[in-house]
């Protein structure tokens, strides 16, 4: 069976000011939301984790993701945070993890959603409904977001994160297939650690999880 891949990024808002004429105070508004943290100029720094089958652990794999916000770009009226993503350390060509190189992928924010340039909701950060992601002759991938948040530690830090987790079910949807993903997003910051796993398999294969980050 296919595994399930989730591929990152994240982002920031500026906020408004309105002037009253007759009192000549600037009144400053709420902020627009920022979750995605969706800022030119924000860098993240990724490390790949890899489960060692044979001591049941999570080990470091040396394959380093610098993702970096590099500009903006208009795309059918729409303005998209342009993400540079860098790939260190997998010289084996490890499938499950990036490959060495460059990539850039196109992110904008849209009531509370994360899309890319093709449409796709990448996550959502209010809607609690489960989504269909992607249809295979195997089964059907999903998508859905937890209520509760939840607080998870990485090298980076220590951070309050919603939860989505990604399934996949039979063609039927009467069976949910083993492998359960967790994609972990913080507000203002974005994308703090996610798992790679085969939906046959009750562990993830690898973790993507946050080093370090520098935001403007």
């Amino acid at each position: 069976m296919k595994r399930i891949i989730f591929s990152l990024c994240i982002v920031a808002f500026l906020f408004s000011c309105a002037s009253d004429d007759n009192t000549q105070q600037a009144t400053q508004q709420p902020p627009v939301s920022n979750f995605y943290a969706l800022t030119v100029g924000n860098t993240w720094v990724y490390k790949s984790f890899e489960y060692n089958s044979n001591t049941m652990e999570y080990e470091d794999s040396g394959i380093v993701d610098t993702v970096t916000i590099i500009d903006t770009e208009m795309l059918n009226g729409e303005t998209y945070f342009k993400f540079k993503t860098v790939t260190t350390g997998n010289d084996s060509q490890n499938p499950h993890f990036n490959q060495n190189g460059e990539q850039f992928s196109l992110y904008r924010e849209t009531e509370g959603d994360l899309v890319n340039d093709t449409g796709d909701t990448v996550y959502t950060n209010n809607n609690y409904q489960e989504r269909l992601v992607a249809t295979n002759t195997w089964g059907n991938i999903y998508d859905k977001l937890k209520e509760n948040t939840t607080t998870i530690t990485v090298n980076a830090g220590v951070f309050t994160c919603l939860d989505m987790e990604r399934y996949a079910k039979s063609p039927d949807n009467s069976e949910v297939f083993p492998g359960l993903d967790h994609i972990y997003y913080s507000d203002g910051i974005g994308l703090i650690s996610e798992s790679i796993s085969f939906v046959s398999q009750n562990y993830p294969i690898g973790i993507r999880q946050l080093e370090s980050y520098n935001l403007q």
